[in-house]
C-alpha cells in the first residue's frame, strides 16, 4: 500500500468516525428537543389518559418505537381522528406510563427493583421491546439465590427467552445456595424439580447434595410429595455416590424404604457399587446412566512445564466431575516452563518463563472459546521463576530471574491501557516464590534470593502502594505453592535448601500466625496449585528425585488430603488456572459419557483427544 493510499484510508476512517459521532450527537440532540417540546405541550397531537393523569404526546414519536401505538394511531386515520385526540389506557398506572413515555422520547428508563415487576409487563403490553430488554438486563443483574426461581417464572410468563436462560443458568451454577436458602425452591412442582435435578449442567460437588435437595423438597409437604421419591431418586447419579453413603443414608431413608417403586433402583445401584468395590482398579462405567458425570461449570487448565529434560507446550485440562485429565490439541507454538498463568474473564495469560535457552519477558494469551493463541504486551523485565496474581482486574508479576540476577521488582498489567507498569519493589529479592490475593491485598511467600531459600512473606496494598512484611513462615520454601483458600493463605511443599517437602502451613490474617496443616502424600517443589470445587489441588512438580505427574487435593473442612487422578505427563515448573462458564466447555472435558437423546435413545460421545496412557 502506498503512502497516499494509507492517507486516504486514514481519511476515510476519520470521516466515518466523525459521521458516527455527528449522528450520535444529532440523535441525542433531537431526543432532547422532542422531550422538551412534550414537556411544554408544544406540537403535541394527542393525549394519553391514565386514570386522572394526562400525558400530551406526539403520535409519531410513540409510533416510532411501539408497534402497538403505531397500529392504534394509523388505524384511526379513516375514523375521524379528531375525535380520538384523547386515548384512555387501563391496566397500567400513571407512574409506569410516565416511565414508558419518557423512554419513547429519550430511549432511557430508570428501571428499579421497585418498578420492574410492573414496568416489564406494561412495556410488553405496549410493545416497547427495547424497554423490555432493559428490564430483562436489569433483572439479570439482580439474580440471587433467593429470587432466581421467581425471576425465571416471571420470564417464562412474558416469553423473555434470554432472561429465562440466564435465570436457569444461575440456578444450575449456584444450586447449592439455591436449594439450601430459597423458599422458592420449595414451591416448585415435581416436573420443575426433576428438570433441575437431572440437568447435565447441575453444578454440584457431589451427588450427595442432590439427595439432600430432593429430601428438603419432599420434607416441605411429605404426605403429598413422598410418592414421587422413585422419580426423584432417578435424577441422582447414584453410581457416583460412595457405597457407605448409599448404604447408610439413601437405602434406609424412610421415603426410600417405604416405596415399592424404589426397590429395583436400590438393587441396581447396590449391584453397581459392589462390583466397583470388588475391583479397585476397575474404571467407572460412564456408559451407565447412573454413573454419568455431570458437565462441570469450571475447568482447570495446565499449560507448559518441564518434562523429560526439556520444556513442553502441552495443554491438559482437568474435568473435576469425571476426575479425568484430557490432553487438548491446542498447544502454543513454543514451549515454556517456570512461567505464571492468570485467568481474566475467559482469557488465559501465560507470563514470562524459560524455554531452555531464553528467559522471557514475553506474554501470550489463549482464548479457549476460539482456541486461538496471541501475543500480549511484553513485561519490562525478563522473568523466569516469576510469581503472578490477579487483583481487581490487574495482573501482578513479581520477582523472578532474568538470567543474571534475582529480582525484587514488580510490575502490573492493566487491560484498559494494555500495558505493564513498574510499581514499588518488594522488600526482598525473590525468584521461585509464589503469590496469591486475599482481602484486597497481594501476598507473596518464600522463594530464593541467590544465596538461600526464604521463609519471609509480605503483602502489597494497592490503596497505599506499600509492601508490608508479615510473620515469617515456619519453614524456608523455594519452589513453593501459595494460594488463598477459605480466608487463609496456604503455603505448600517446596525446597528448604536440603530436601523437597510435603509439609504445608496456613496464615490467618486475623491472628497473623502460621499453623501447620496435614502433610501431602508426595513431597514436591515447582508444582501448580489451584482451587476448584472448593478443593485445593497440588499438581505435578519435582519430588527431589524425579519429575512427577501425581495430583492430590485438600479439603479444609475435613482437614485431609485425597488422591486425584494423575496427569497424562510427568512435569514440573508448570502452571495452572481455572476458567469458569465456558460456552464450549465440552471441548475440554472427558467426553466418554452417554447422553440421552430426545427419543430416549443414547449417544456415546468418545473423546478423540483424551489421553488414557501416561508418558514420561
Amino acid at each position: 500500500m502506498s503512502a497516499v493510499d494509507a492517507r486516504q484510508d486514514d481519511s476515510v476512517s476519520e470521516e466515518s468516525a466523525m459521521s458516527t459521532s455527528l449522528k450520535s450527537d444529532f440523535s441525542s440532540q433531537a431526543c432532547n428537543i422532542l422531550a422538551e417540546l412534550r414537556e411544554q405541550g408544544e406540537l403535541c397531537d394527542a393525549v394519553i389518559r391514565v386514570g386522572d393523569v394526562v400525558f400530551p404526546i406526539h403520535r409519531n414519536i410513540l409510533s416510532a418505537c411501539s408497534s402497538f401505538f403505531r397500529a392504534l394511531f394509523t388505524s384511526q386515520v379513516g375514523e375521524n381522528p379528531t375525535n380520538q385526540h384523547e386515548i384512555t389506557l387501563t391496566h397500567v398506572n400513571s407512574d409506569i406510563m410516565s416511565v414508558i413515555i419518557d423512554y419513547a422520547y429519550t430511549r432511557h428508563a430508570k428501571v428499579t427493583a421497585a418498578n420492574v415487576e410492573q414496568l416489564l409487563p406494561a412495556a410488553d403490553q405496549f410493545h416497547f421491546m427495547g424497554l423490555v430488554k432493559d428490564c430483562c438486563d436489569f433483572l439479570i443483574t439482580e439474580l440471587c439465590a433467593d429470587n432466581c426461581i421467581g425471576i425465571r417464572k416471571f420470564a417464562q410468563t412474558y416469553f423473555c427467552t434470554h432472561l429465562e436462560q440466564q435465570a436457569l443458568k444461575y440456578i444450575l451454577v449456584n444450586f447449592t445456595s439455591v436449594y439450601t436458602t430459597s423458599n422458592e425452591f420449595l414451591q416448585l412442582d415435581i416436573d420443575e424439580v426433576c428438570d433441575i435435578l437431572q440437568s447435565e449442567h447441575l453444578n454440584v460437588r457431589t451427588e450427595e447434595l442432590v439427595f439432600d435437595a430432593l429430601c428438603r423438597w419432599i420434607d416441605y409437604s411429605p404426605d403429598r410429595r413422598k410418592r414421587n421419591i422413585a422419580r426423584l431418586l432417578r435424577t441422582i447419579r447414584l453410581g457416583l455416590l460412595t457405597t457407605s453413603f448409599f448404604v447408610e443414608k439413601v437405602k434406609p431413608h424412610e421415603y426410600v424404604r417405604d416405596s415399592e417403586q424404589c426397590r429395583p433402583i436400590i438393587i441396581e445401584t447396590l449391584r453397581f457399587l459392589y462390583e466397583l468395590d470388588m475391583d479397585d482398579r476397575r474404571e467407572v462405567d460412564m456408559s451407565n446412566p447412573i454413573a454419568r458425570p455431570r458437565i462441570p461449570h469450571e475447568v482447570m487448565f495446565v499449560i507448559g512445564g518441564w518434562s523429560g529434560g526439556a520444556p513442553t507446550n502441552m495443554v491438559e485440562t482437568y474435568d473435576t466431575r469425571a476426575d479425568r485429565w484430557v490432553v487438548c490439541p491446542v498447544a502454543d507454538t513454543g514451549p515454556r516452563a517456570y512461567h505464571g498463568m492468570i485467568t481474566m474473564g475467559h482469557i488465559i495469560y501465560v507470563i514470562g518463563g524459560f524455554d531452555g535457552v531464553e528467559y522471557f519477558n514475553s506474554c501470550r494469551t489463549f482464548d479457549p472459546i476460539n482456541k486461538m493463541w496471541a501475543e500480549a504486551p511484553p513485561m519490562n523485565c525478563k522473568r523466569c521463576y516469576v510469581s503472578v496474581a490477579l487483583l481487581d482486574g490487574h495482573i501482578y508479576a513479581m520477582g523472578g530471574f532474568d538470567g543474571h540476577v534475582r529480582q525484587n521488582s514488580v510490575e502490573r498489567f492493566t487491560r484498559e491501557t494494555n500495558q505493564w507498569s513498574l510499581i514499588r519493589p518488594m522488600h526482598h529479592q525473590r525468584s521461585d516464590a509464589s503469590a496469591t490475593t486475599l482481602n484486597g491485598k497481594v501476598y507473596i511467600c518464600g522463594g530464593f534470593n541467590g544465596q538461600e531459600c526464604l521463609n519471609s512473606a509480605e503483602y502489597y496494598c494497592p490503596d497505599t502502594g506499600q509492601w508490608t512484611l508479615i510473620t515469617s513462615m515456619n519453614n524456608r520454601r523455594s519452589g513453593v505453592g501459595v494460594i488463598a483458600y477459605n480466608d487463609c493463605i496456604y503455603a505448600l511443599g517446596g525446597f528448604n535448601g536440603v530436601t523437597r517437602m510435603n509439609t504445608g502451613e496456613r496464615f490467618c490474617p486475623r491472628t497473623r500466625q502460621w499453623v501447620d496443616i496435614p502433610e501431602m502424600y508426595s513431597p514436591r517443589s515447582n508444582f501448580a496449585t489451584e482451587i476448584i470445587d472448593d478443593m485445593l489441588f497440588a499438581i505435578g512438580g519435582f519430588n527431589g528425585v524425579t519429575t512427577i505427574f501425581n495430583v492430590e487435593c485438600y479439603d479444609s473442612n475435613a482437614d485431609e488430603w485425597y488422591d486425584a487422578t494423575d496427569m497424562s505427563l510427568y512435569r514440573s515448573a508448570l502452571s495452572a488456572c481455572v476458567v469458569k462458564g465456558l460456552p464450549n466447555v465440552q471441548d475440554y472435558i472427558y467426553q466418554n459419557r452417554v447422553f440421552p437423546n430426545a427419543d430416549n435413545s443414547t449417544t456415546v460421545d468418545p473423546s478423540p483427544n483424551s489421553a488414557t496412557t501416561n508418558s514420561g
